[in-house]
């Protein structure tokens, strides 16, 4: 069985066009940073090793399943394959009708995930240390906040790790929706009260610091028709002229609300999810963007290739120079503040890294250029595992407002799972203050609700059992993490 996207490709195909050397030539940059990439490909290895192993311990354990002892020696299996054991009414109930293997493949996804989650801390503390842009960087530029929406879609996954480089921490903020297509009024909230905290002093060093808001699209060079952005039918320009529309729509809605001068900073980002190059569009002195101004790392990696730091530092400053000062289509209002021109130069020096991280560890280009996500995060993200292609994220309040974002899911994994026979796994997921008291109680609730109308959505898929559920909750402040609503439920003993 291929995974869906999984495309087959000639060996010309699978080169990346960032870099194309001849006979007894590398690609090995000198602003790469070497130590950083081996501590992601172990963090990479880690979280994807908890899920390889799923489909042939099920299929292990489903052709004993009508031996005598065949709990106790699924138990075992699965304990030695996957480090947990399996749900047990699952299996008590096999010799009946047999294993629910639809049930056990979601189950074992949402644990695995869940394993993620608990030793999150431990596998991401290598690499955290040493991200180009973490949270002394980015005060330094002038920003108290950083708030980013990219599209919902799995492949940008891993953003902020490994595409940015950059370090995740409090005073970032990541929220995907479809199409990269964030809620203005929802921004208008986060950012009024980014602002009260800064007023009040509850962000240290951010008295002068501004707010950033950075929107990011998608595309794919080798199939632009068909593994583009889903949201907008895979045609790039709508992608681009969407996200700006919004990026644009928010400025305006703050200023037209707080006055003129109030809006936050953008920056409009392109992620070429085939390789992990970006487009950077650069704003100009007034802040305002032209979505064909902008630097590509692609083009920048291969042209710097063989240089030493100092002149590949030299040749990426005098790139965006010349992107500042074009004019026609690519013409502005002159150059961006300092702040800004620093954050640009550190995040395009940054992403060489990941560029060359496609290189030596998948082939130059992604084997899977499509999707190849396990389950669909309904609600609100759990941010805790930064990975390429680990879930699909479909925002929403209510199953009415996410609509659109869920209905991509759906069809990405009528691709994925439905077409093999496997049900779509679904993690139901609020976040909670435990500072606020009956919140925990509240998020469990907005859970139920929003379990229930995903099974009258999609009615089909629930009736065949081919929608599998489960709901979860996490502290914003506190240690829990991702708890599943279930499992408390059993061991309260309601």
């Amino acid at each position: 069985m291929r995974t869906a996207g999984a495309l087959p490709q000639s060996a010309e195909a699978l080169a990346n066009p960032a870099c194309v050397v001849g006979p007894g030539q590398r690609c090995e940059h000198a602003l790469v940073d070497q130590a950083l990439n081996q501590r992601l490909v172990a963090y990479e290895h880690q979280v994807r090793g908890r899920f390889a192993a799923i489909v042939d311990t099920l299929k292990t354990v489903s052709a004993f399943q009508h031996e005598v002892d065949f709990v106790a020696r699924a138990q075992r299996y699965a304990q030695d394959r996957l480090g947990y054991e399996l749900p047990a009414d699952l299996l008590e109930d096999a010799w009946v009708a047999g294993l629910n293997m639809r049930a056990l493949h979601a189950c074992c996804t949402f644990r695995s995930f869940k394993e993620c989650i608990e030793r999150a801390d431990a596998d991401q503390a290598p690499w955290r240390e040493r991200m180009a842009l973490d949270a002394d960087f980015i005060q330094a530029c002038g920003y108290h906040t950083v708030d980013v929406s990219p599209c919902a879609d799995g492949r940008l996954q891993g953003l902020l790790p490994f595409i940015f480089r950059m370090a995740p921490n409090d005073n970032i903020q990541v929220k995907a929706y479809a199409g990269a297509m964030f809620d203005v009024e929802g921004d208008v909230a986060d950012w009024t009260h980014r602002e009260l905290e800064r007023l009040s002093g509850a962000l240290p060093g951010g008295e002068s610091a501004n707010y950033l808001k950075i929107a990011v699209y998608h595309f794919s060079t080798s199939l632009p028709c068909d593994q583009g952005c889903a949201a907008h039918g895979s045609h790039d320009s709508k992608a681009v002229e969407s996200a700006l529309g919004r990026l644009n729509e928010l400025r305006a809605a703050i200023e037209n609300t707080f006055g003129r001068g109030a809006a936050p900073e953008i920056l409009l980002v392109g992620v070429d999810t085939d390789i992990d190059a970006i487009r950077v569009h650069l704003p100009d002195a007034s802040g305002d963007v032209n979505p064909y101004r902008y630097v590509d790392t692609g083009d920048l990696y291969r042209e710097t290739l063989g240089m030493d730091a100092a002149s590949a530092r030299a040749h990426l400053a005098a790139a965006v120079a010349r992107a500042e000062a074009a004019d026609g289509w690519a013409q502005g209002e002159g150059a961006m503040n300092a702040g800004m021109h620093n954050l640009v130069l550190r995040l395009l020096e940054a992403n060489l890294s990941q560029i060359e991280y496609v290189i030596q560890h998948h082939a130059g280009r992604y084997a899977v250029i499509g999707h190849d996500e396990a389950f669909i995060c309904a609600g609100e993200a759990t941010n805790y595992v930064q990975l390429r292609n680990k879930y699909y994220y479909a925002h929403l309040d209510t199953v009415e407002e996410g609509a659109a974002d869920m209905d991509v899911g759906i069809k990405i994994f009528t691709g994925l799972n439905i077409r093999h026979g496997l049900a779509v796994p679904v993690l139901v997921h609020f976040h909670y203050s435990s500072r606020v008291p009956g919140a925990r109680e509240r998020a469990v609730m907005r859970c139920k609700r929003v379990k229930a109308a995903i099974a009258v959505r999609y009615p089909q898929l629930h009736e065949q059992g081919l929608l599998n559920c489960q709901m979860a909750v996490s502290d914003r402040y506190g240690s829990e993490r991702c708890a599943f609503v279930e499992d408390a439920a059993v061991a309260a003993g309601h």
